[in-house]
């Protein structure tokens, strides 16, 4: 399980970044899930890296209600990517990330996991719906919003495999 665990590592890693839109809060976010996994185990016949997105997925909405409960919203550094190399192009690549990543944390959070799931982690839709706990149609749904409000926000077309 710990070699399939540390395989899972960046997928996982990315997936809490699409969640928390804070690269300190992803990591936060990877190791309490490892460590929740590595303490109560992986049920039989469940596919641990499913299991390992449920749990992390699980993890972030507890986090969530806490923060909206107990505590004053955060105010995050928009600013993700600081400017480390000179020139045009990379100044253009580095704007056009940060609006990506701001255009992502618009989405709502249901749409938002279920895009970045299919999108950065290559899971199907299927896979995604068994993830989620939802039905395909639902996973179909959120993806399909999704889409169209990004398109929206950069009147581009976005093809993202199923």
């Amino acid at each position: 399980m710990k070699e399939e665990l540390i395989e899972l590592l960046p997928k996982l890693r990315r997936f809490s970044l699409s969640l928390t839109g804070s690269i300190a809060d992803a990591d936060d976010l990877l190791q309490a899930t490892v460590e929740r996994l590595l303490k109560k185990g992986v049920p039989a016949n469940v596919h641990l890296g499913k299991w390992a997105f449920r749990v992390c997925r699980n993890i972030w909405i507890d986090e969530t209600r806490y923060r909206k409960i107990r505590q004053a919203p955060d105010s995050e550094n928009d600013n993700l990517i600081a400017l480390s190399e000179d020139g045009e192009r990379s100044a253009i690549e580095k704007i056009t990330l940060s609006q990506v990543h701001q255009a992502m944390q618009s989405l709502p959070e249901n749409q938002r996991e279920a895009l970045a799931l299919v999108a950065l982690q290559g899971f199907s839709y299927s896979e995604t719906a068994e993830t989620l706990g939802v039905p395909v149609g639902t996973v179909m749904s959120r993806i399909s919003r999704a889409r169209k409000a990004l398109e929206a926000q950069f009147d581009v077309n976005l093809l993202i495999k199923s």
